[in-house]
Formats: structure tokens, C-alpha cells, sequence
């Protein structure tokens, strides 16, 4: 199922290089740690991700969040190399996040995945899934609705750093997140 779902992603990709795949949250979410399954997902365009990015935690409609608290609370979680499992000690960064959204309610988050340069373009698109997605797991078993998170993967294309050294590479290796508010609508 899992290779089926990679290869239907790469497929798409392959046609449409300006979407991205943004898992949706699991229905029967009650306490399970799991990831969003194949077909759940949908594909948002680039330039919708891009208008949700600019509702982030420093955009107009976000929650009300100093620049201390951005730093404090929301920081990358880095990544070992060719490894998508959470470190332990990324998990008390991870534990004040998860406050934080048990403490926010309307709050959304969007869990980027990003790689460093090394691998192939789809490798690092299925890697930096997998990162985002056992970051949502981990969020989720902290108590975290998995309603309320949502999964996008950018591998490569994104680096925080461009040198080709493994000091770069490893501030590449991330989870990043984006804070959203919750529609009124919704």
C-alpha cells in the first residue's frame, strides 16, 4: 500500500511539478498514533500552500504570538541522516508544542518535511514525508488532535543552508512548522 502510494505521488509529481502532497488528518483519530493512509491526502497547488504559509504563525489571521514565543516554542526538529525517527532530545520541543496547540484550540498546524541535497528528488520527497508524518505521530500520542495537523513534504527544494558540508546538510534535515488559524467556518 505504501509503495502504491509513493508511486502514485512520484506520478503526480512528475505531471504537475507546482502541487505538493498535504495529508489530511485520519478520521478515527481517538489516541492513535498512526499516520494519514494513501488516498486520504489532497493536493493543494503551490500558490494555495504558499497563501496558507503566508497565514503563519507571524500573518495577520494568526494566534497571537510574540517573536520570543515563535522562537521559544516553535523550533525545527532535526533529523539523522537518511532517518525519519524522532530524537529524544527534540521530544521536550515537541512536548511544548503540543501544549501549546492543547492550550489553542482554534489553532492549526502544517508539519513541513525538508531533506538535505543528497538523494534522488522523489527519494527525498518520500523521506521528508515520512519526517512530517512521524512528527504528526508524536504530537498525536502527546495528545494533540491529528484533526488539527497536516503533513506536507518539500525533500530537497527548500534548504536552510546550501554549502555541501554536513554541517549544512544536518540544518536541512527538518521538521518546520507552520501555525494557521482555524477557519470561523469550520
Amino acid at each position: 500500500m505504501r509503495t502504491l502510494f509513493l508511486l502514485l505521488l512520484v506520478a503526480g509529481l512528475a505531471f504537475s511539478c507546482a502541487q505538493r502532497k498535504v495529508a489530511s488528518p485520519e478520521a478515527g483519530e481517538a489516541g492513535a498514533v498512526s499516520g494519514a493512509r494513501a488516498g486520504e491526502g489532497e493536493t493543494v497547488g503551490e500558490q494555495e500552500l504558499a497563501a496558507v504559509q503566508t497565514e503563519d504563525i507571524q500573518g495577520p489571521s494568526a494566534m497571537k504570538l510574540t517573536e520570543e514565543e515563535i522562537r521559544r516554542i516553535f523550533k525545527d526538529i532535526h533529523f539523522d541522516y537518511d532517518r525519519y525517527d524522532i530524537k529524544d532530545e527534540d521530544k521536550p520541543t515537541l512536548r511544548a508544542i503540543a501544549d501549546w496547540m492543547l492550550n489553542n484550540p482554534p489553532a492549526r498546524l502544517v508539519i513541513e518535511g525538508h531533506c538535505d541535497e543528497r538523494g534522488t528528488n522523489e527519494y527525498n520527497l518520500g523521506l521528508g514525508d515520512r519526517r512530517a508524518r512521524a512528527t504528526k505521530d508524536y504530537l498525536v500520542s502527546l495528545g494533540v488532535s491529528a484533526r488539527r495537523l497536516q503533513t506536507v513534504s518539500y525533500g530537497e527544494e527548500r534548504p536552510l543552508c546550501t554549502e555541501k558540508n554536513e554541517g549544512c546538510w544536518r540544518q536541512n534535515r527538518r521538521a518546520h512548522f507552520v501555525v494557521v488559524k482555524e477557519e470561523a467556518s469550520k
